[in-house]
């Protein structure tokens, strides 16, 4: 009895604990961010291009378009819709340019290789190291942020009230 007990229980198959059983919950590879990011903008591209053309073509030109309903909503309405798509698109192109950071500094920075007085990119191509290429990086981007800075600040110092 005891050894056919001892081959009963080497038959069975051994529990798995509660851990095991569950489904293995893949993670999800930079990859896959980077392709499903891609998807959004491409689909938050497309959302604005449809609210642009609503805003452009289908209502009447500004002023005119005071009482028109699409759905419900006025032209007001449409073109706020429009400013909420875009900023959620910068944001998303931001977090693109996050998740590809290191490449955006090493192009940069292989574009602005090192040259010797004259001009003449110095022998055996050396490159800059990561924090080099880093800073690189950070002072495009603050250039580009303080070029989109001087052209609002030009916008607004030079609004013009309607004559009255």
């Amino acid at each position: 009895m005891a050894i056919e007990t001892s081959i009963k229980s080497e038959q069975q198959p051994a529990r798995k604990s509660a851990s095991q059983t569950k489904a293995r919950v893949k993670k999800m590879t930079r990859a896959d961010w980077n392709f499903w990011l891609d998807v959004f903008l491409l689909l938050n591209f497309m959302a604005l291009i449809w609210a642009m053309v609503i805003v452009q073509f289908v209502f009447p030109a500004g002023p005119q378009s005071h009482g028109w309903l699409l759905w419900g909503w006025t032209y007001v309405d449409w073109c706020n819709v429009q400013f909420a798509v875009l900023c959620v698109m910068v944001a998303a192109i931001l977090l693109h340019v996050m998740l590809h950071w290191s490449w955006v500094c090493g192009m940069v920075s292989s574009r602005l290789k090192r040259r010797d007085a004259d001009g003449n990119v110095l022998p055996g191509g050396k490159r800059w190291d990561e924090g080099t290429q880093t800073l690189i990086g950070v002072g495009l981007l603050i250039v580009v942020l303080h070029v989109i800075g001087v052209a609002v600040a030009a916008a607004w110092l030079t609004i013009q009230p309607p004559p009255g």
